[in-house]
């Protein structure tokens, strides 16, 4: 996923993950929309990730402040620590209602 991004003039953080989601900290090129960043690293790395999984249809985007890149870098890293004490579906629900975003349970993970 690195190379894919990279090869589209997406600068890395961070990338990380465990058995039901992935995490990419990366800046986008101001001609560059999220959508299709998403797209781009999906359609790329599908061939790849459908060996292992399958990528759901819907996705999460955020952005993050210059003041919280190492914190997120550091969340990014610790993701199979991080998820023992809490699965992805409960804490992005959690993210979701701190920030106001109104989705029902079964919107958010499946």
């Amino acid at each position: 996923m690195a190379g894919i991004c990279r090869n589209h003039k997406m600068f890395v953080r961070a990338i990380g993950g465990v058995e039901d989601h992935v995490h990419l900290l990366v800046e986008l090129p101001a001609t560059l929309s999220v959508a299709q960043a998403v797209s781009l690293i999906k359609s790329n790395s599908s061939k790849w990730v459908n060996k292992e999984f399958a990528w759901q249809i819907g996705y999460g985007a955020f952005s993050v402040s210059a003041s919280n890149l190492a914190a997120v870098t550091r969340y990014i890293n610790s993701q199979a620590e991080h998820h023992r004490k809490m699965t992805f579906a409960d804490e992005f629900a959690q993210l979701l209602k701190k920030h106001g975003v109104k989705l029902s349970p079964e919107d958010i993970l499946d």
